[in-house]
């Protein structure tokens, strides 16, 4: 069998229960090893999987399946099923960037390496369809538009979708935790105290100005001397 079937067990379930084929006959069909069609055919495997019609899929026709009726050495052939057609991956090509927008490449590599250096050149060159040779030359300021060059998150300009970014951006501190988690660097939890030799002494004036002030009975009556309290005092006998 050249291409393999979709749902193989299923499609071995549903021979077993509705044919007559051989063992070896279903097993060639959906690429299965005969053992394991006389387990399906015994109740030990795919017990509770419900039988897929081939031939109602697309997968066989009612000839392939008379002919291997009435013949035990005969092989069916799968025929290609609409269905399977459908479900087969879509492998993307090169991304298209439209001549009015490549001119803002430069502008979102730039974004991509001052915000996000955890992206590999690679990841960039095929979001924002560009070359490695031109991120370098960005990178080192060697493009020859670099006095223009600003950094811009390309969503705005319309060069890829904020979904697809943050699943680029997400792929990418993943790989770099377990790369760092490999290199045995771990990242700290929250925020942490800066060293003593970057945060200074403390300055006194502060302290001084953050200190509550203690008041005194002289300095809630007044701050008159003792002295002339008793003249006036020797006045009044007078």
């Amino acid at each position: 069998m050249a291409d393999p079937i979709l749902m193989p067990k299923a499609t071995a379930v549903w021979l077993v229960d509705n044919t007559s084929l051989t063992f070896e006959q279903i097993a060639d069909f959906c690429g299965l090893h005969p053992l394991e069609v006389r387990g399906i055919a015994d109740g030990e495997v795919a017990r509770d999987i419900r039988g897929a019609d081939p031939i109602a899929n697309g997968q066989l026709s009612r000839e392939e399946l008379d002919k291997a009726g009435a013949s035990p050495a005969y092989r069916m052939k799968a025929q290609k099923s609409r269905h399977a057609e459908l479900l087969k991956p879509v492998k993307k090509g090169p991304r298209y960037t439209p001549v009015s927008r490549r001119q803002d490449r430069p502008d979102a590599i730039a974004w991509f390496l001052r915000n996000h250096p955890e992206v590999t050149d690679a990841q960039i060159s095929k979001l924002l369809g560009t070359t490695k040779a031109t991120i370098e030359t960005v990178r080192s300021r060697s493009h020859w538009n670099s006095a223009n060059i600003k950094p811009v998150d390309p969503v705005t300009l319309g060069l890829v979708g904020q979904l697809e970014l943050d699943a680029l951006v997400r792929k990418a501190a993943d790989k770099k935790t377990k790369d760092d988690l490999k290199k045995g660097i771990v990242a700290p939890e929250g925020p942490t105290l800066l060293p003593a030799s970057e945060t200074g002494a403390p300055d006194h004036e502060e302290e001084e100005e953050r200190r509550p002030q203690q008041h005194t009975a002289a300095s809630l009556f007044g701050n008159k001397p003792a002295s002339e309290d008793d003249d006036d005092l020797g006045d009044d006998e007078d």
